[in-house]
């Protein structure tokens, strides 16, 4: 056993070694604090992380390398590179491009960089059986390419269902093109894609070009790609909150029944569907995919629809402007349905000012977790919403995953994006807006519905928390910006 002295001694003898060690990590701390400030989005956050930085260089520099270096300028220079900047002048040309709803809603369009398009069949897929009866069958009838994109899929009955039916498109000459998210489908394993490369199917995952042990690739853990879109033949879509895997059907008996809500659109929305994945898939492959429209534009609706993709490689936090924008908008009623509650600073205010005008302001929240930590912060957002006179329900039939917002008789939106800072700024998300009377009424319904299966949550409740548990809440609570 080592005496002191000597473990002084050795200690001593290495000294060049700490303070080397401490040097680089201080130098590599201050590298961090200058992309902070050149690339910061809110001074709260950016002040945190620059205190930390300065007090506690380890461990983080290390924590800022995954969560704070964002990116993706690759990403913005494909996106560019595939003319994004250009649809709307493409898209203008279009008889079937929807004027009066652009200019009703121009900070959509703006930050979706595409316009409203009429002509769309609208279709809410209420719960799992629905939405993958719809896709299977749509996956059944394409006749030349399939685009799949979940956050996550699963090497389970349902998962093994999807492959079967891909399998069965591609030997039949249908092109697929598969993409997953790395962390979201992190069980997958190798023989669940090599059965689909086989059948000649394109399978990739988000950060197949960036790999973790690259300078930069450690990011990659925090910025995910959380849609989930199906095309078929650039004339059908599908979007909204279910992955592939059981759970998503019920099956899961910790959390019972899932609700859950996707929409299958038909029509020349759907091509901007497309489009996204198109991104996704550069991004992700270095392949461009050509965009192949439909031979004829078909317009099996009446309905005007809009894409909006959203990501970290967005210049601003522009999927947290356009939900800000759409609160402010609100006049009668603003209905909100999230899996996930922990808003910033701009959509607080802007619900308790939504409130103040007199809106009918109802946050609707699962009443038993998944996520542990994201759900006491999001009790935590809650119980301050309802100190502040907004209604919040808690679905009590089993957990609640969709995310839909209604905001009086002129907009209902439909898509991958939770009300957290994490789907606003971090994650790649996709939502669909749905500014027409029937698939408005089609949502209301469906909410109306849900608020059956819901307890409201009242202030004697919000104020007999237990200490342990508001404690709990609170410190969850500082963990908003990465949750």
């Amino acid at each position: 056993m080592l005496r002191l002295n000597e473990i002084i001694g050795l200690i001593v003898a290495d000294l060049h070694i700490l303070a080397l060690i401490t040097g680089l990590l201080y130098l590599l701390a201050a590298v961090c604090a200058v992309r902070e400030i050149l690339n910061s989005r809110t001074s709260q956050g950016s002040i945190a992380w620059l205190l930390s930085l300065a007090l506690l260089p380890f461990p983080t520099v290390f924590l800022y390398l995954v969560f704070g270096w964002k990116l993706f300028d690759d990403y913005a220079r494909d996106r560019t590179q595939n003319g994004r900047a250009d649809r709307p002048l493409r898209a203008k040309d279009l008889a079937l491009v929807d004027r009066e709803k652009d200019a009703l809603w121009p900070v959509q369009v703006h930050v979706s960089e595409l316009p409203f398009l009429k002509g769309n069949e609208i279709e809410l897929l209420v719960d799992g059986q629905a939405t993958f009866d719809s896709i299977f069958a749509g996956i059944d009838a394409a006749e030349e390419y399939l685009l799949v994109q979940f956050y996550i899929v699963r090497d389970d009955r349902l998962g093994q269902e999807l492959a079967e039916r891909l399998i069965a498109k591609a030997k039949a000459g249908v092109d697929i093109c598969l993409l997953y998210d790395d962390i979201g489908s992190t069980g997958m394993p190798k023989r669940f894609r090599k059965e689909l490369r086989e059948a000649g199917i394109k399978v990739s995952s988000f950060n197949r070009r960036h790999k973790f042990l690259r300078f930069y690739g450690p990011t990659r853990i925090n910025y995910r790609n959380h849609r989930k879109i199906v095309v078929a033949d650039g004339k059908h879509a599908w979007v909204g909150g279910h992955n592939v895997g059981v759970e998503y059907l019920g099956e899961d008996p910790r959390l019972g029944h899932w609700r859950d809500t996707h929409v299958r659109l038909s029509g020349p929305a759907a091509l901007g569907c497309a489009l996204l994945f198109r991104e996704d898939w550069e991004w992700a492959t270095g392949e461009r995919l050509p965009p192949r429209p439909p031979k004829e534009l078909e317009t099996p609706g009446e309905e005007s629809a809009l894409v909006m993709g959203s990501g970290p490689a967005d210049k601003l936090e522009e999927c947290a402007i356009a939900f800000t924008d759409l609160i402010g908008r609100a006049r009668e009623r603003l209905w909100i349905v999230s899996p996930y509650f922990v808003p910033d600073v701009d959509i607080r205010t802007a619900l308790f000012a939504a409130r103040l005008r007199g809106v009918d302001v109802r946050i609707m929240l699962p009443d038993n977790p998944d996520h542990k930590i994201v759900w006491l912060a999001s009790m935590a957002h809650a119980d301050a919403m309802v100190q502040h006179d907004i209604a919040v329900y808690r679905y009590t039939d089993g957990f609640l995953h969709q995310k839909v917002v209604l905001v009086d008789d002129t907009m209902a939106t439909v898509g991958s994006v939770n009300f957290d800072n994490r789907s606003f700024a971090i994650n790649f998300e996709i939502t669909l807006w749905f500014p027409d009377p029937k698939t408005i009424s089609a949502v209301e319904a469906m909410l109306l519905e849900d608020f059956k299966a819901c307890r409201q949550v009242g202030m004697a409740e919000v104020e007999s928390r237990p200490l342990p548990l508001y404690v709990a809440t609170q410190a969850a609570r500082l963990l908003s910006p990465v949750l």
